[in-house]
């Protein structure tokens, strides 16, 4: 059975310790999924509102990208990293689903899917924000990590 990494041996919070860790190239994707109501998905998507539809979207990239360099801000254990990249793309599923995915990378000793699951997360949030307005009855159905990589160098 796996211990909590984030515990010492007095069960008190830590920092991970990565100092004996090789640098290696490190990848993480997660994924938020925002639904929205038929009646904001109308406007936003085929109504009046679907030119402005991309400044949606667009805030929300750039509200997951700005996030996730204030990820060591909000949580407390992670180690401070400068990444290399930080991508997110947002797509159209089904009827009324927005795929928001944010993939993050760094060539360090320790692992980026917290700044991955940070930027979707908050994606997602920005999305929700702008469109409240219209419907308070947008779900953030989900946000899980999808993929983390490790390559030696």
């Amino acid at each position: 059975m796996k211990d909590f990494t984030h515990l010492d041996e007095k069960h008190q919070p830590k920092m991970v310790d990565v100092s004996e860790k090789k640098i290696s190239q490190r990848t993480a994707i997660a994924q938020s999924i925002v639904v929205l109501p038929d009646e904001v998905f109308a406007e936003i998507f085929r109504g009046r509102y679907s030119y402005e539809k991309r400044f949606c979207i667009s805030t929300a990239i750039i509200a997951g990208i700005m996030a996730r360099k204030k990820n060591r801000r909000v949580d407390p254990l992670c180690h401070p990293l400068d990444l290399e990249n930080c991508a997110i793309n947002i797509q159209l599923q089904n009827e009324n689903e927005l795929v928001i995915e944010c993939t993050a990378s760094i060539t360090a000793k320790t692992g980026v899917e917290m700044e991955a699951l940070v930027g979707a997360s908050i994606a997602a949030l920005t999305v929700y924000d702008m469109c409240k307005a219209l419907s308070h009855d947008i779900v953030i159905k989900e946000t899980k990590l999808l993929q983390k990589n490790r390559r030696q160098k």
